[in-house]
Order: C-alpha cells, then structure tokens, then sequence
C-alpha cells in the first residue's frame, strides 16, 4: 500500500499499471500545472528538482543542498519547493518553537503526500526493494505522518502539527498542539517497540505547555504500553 500510493485512479482500475500511471501523471502535472500555470520553463530541470525533492521525504530540509543536487540556483529551489507545496505534492511540517527554548532549528521536515508517486520518483521498483532500501524508514514516517493528516483533513479539523529538533539532533517526530497539551509521538520501522524509543519525549519538559500522552507508531502487532502515558500503537491501525 505504500509503495503503491493513494492516489484514487489506482484504485478505480486494478487493471492500471503503477509504473503508468505515475509517468503520465508527472507528464500532465509537468506540462499543464507547471508549465502553464507556474511560468516554469525548463521542464528537464524541474523534474529533475522533483526527484531530489522526493529523496528527501521525511527529512529536514537544507534548501542549499537541495538546489546543489538539482543543479538549480537556491531561489529557483525556494520558487519550486513552493509550487509543490501549493499544489499538493508535498507538506512542510514546521519545527516547534518556544521562548524558553533557544536552540531549536528553524527549518521545516518535508515530506510528500503521496508515497506511491515518491517511490516512483525514487526509483523503487517493488515493495520488496523499497522495504529493505535505504529510503524504507523515511517513506514509512511519510506515511503515517500523513495518513494522521488526512484523518484531520477529512474530518474538517485544522491540523497543529510541529517536530521538535535541537541542534543537538534530539528530535521528536511529531508534536500535536491541543487544548493547551503538546502530544508527542515517535515513529520507527520497528516490530518491538521499546522505552528507548521514545527517550526523547522528556524533552516537552523545555517547551511551555504541558505534555499529554504519547504514543509510539511502528511496526509492532498490538497496541502496547511503554509507560502510564505512553502506548506503542500499530501502524495499520491509522
């Protein structure tokens, strides 16, 4: 299901090849939504830019290091990041910030919205490879971060979602801002989930608003508790 992607045409037609459906769908976007809409000239350069976007899914984002590897100037690589995110092809998740807390990043995580059109850009070719690749933990933290943001979406409920990342790379993947309560929840490509999994979640103790419970999302078969606050919850089950 994650290799393969959620986008509806896929799923109207089992008859429709993946690996089709995606090079049509980059030709059209390229051609009409880019080309025609957003002024882009260099169709080449843009698609090029958008693989390199999508190695990136599930990483902090480093606009300099990006426009390097697309071989695009970095404002060129702004105006882009920023066509792709108007469009709906990738959510900048926002770093968490504090008074109290001086030493947080300021860049966002990105992350794209479709996992299936990601390993396509990606060069994956199976579930199979795209499991045991390099790019296996990212894609699996695309995916739930955004399946958690559809379930916000679709329901009608603006989402408050932020990361926490100090410049001492301690990180928590995803903080949810309710009611006065920050949320912490970690995401891993793990079928046991254990208590050093989430030993970043003291962290909420720097920001300013309490912390709430917690929850680890990974790979394990049930939902599990890792402390009074703190459950590990299956993946599938988003």
């Amino acid at each position: 299901m994650i290799w393969r992607g959620s986008m509806p045409a896929l799923y109207g037609s089992v008859n429709i090849e993946k690996e089709l459906f995606y090079s049509s769908y980059i030709q059209t976007y390229i051609q009409r939504d880019v080309r025609d809409l957003a002024k882009v000239g260099d169709e080449t350069s843009f698609l090029r830019f958008l693989k390199a976007a999508a190695a990136r899914t599930g990483s902090l984002l480093n606009i300099s290091d990006l426009a390097r590897d697309a071989d695009v100037a970095p404002n060129t690589a702004k105006s882009w990041l920023s066509i792709l995110e108007t469009s709906g092809i990738i959510y900048l998740l926002q770093p968490y910030h504090t008074n109290v807390s001086k030493r947080l990043i300021k860049s966002p995580k990105l992350y794209f919205f479709d996992t299936g059109l990601c390993s396509y850009l990606t060069g994956w070719s199976s579930p199979e490879t795209l499991e045991s690749g390099a790019m296996s933990g990212n894609v699996l933290e695309t995916w739930i971060l955004i399946e958690i943001l559809k379930s916000y979406w679709h329901n009608g409920i603006k989402e408050n979602f932020f990361f926490y990342r100090d410049k001492d790379t301690k990180e928590i993947d995803l903080l949810i801002v309710k009611d006065g309560h920050i949320y912490p929840f970690e995401f891993k490509k793990s079928s046991s989930p254990r208590k050093d999994h989430i030993k970043n979640f003291h962290l909420t103790d720097k920001l300013d608003l309490p912390a709430g419970d917690g929850a680890l999302i990974c790979l394990c078969d049930n939902y599990f508790p890792l402390s009074e606050s703190i459950t590990a919850i299956p993946a599938e089950y988003i």
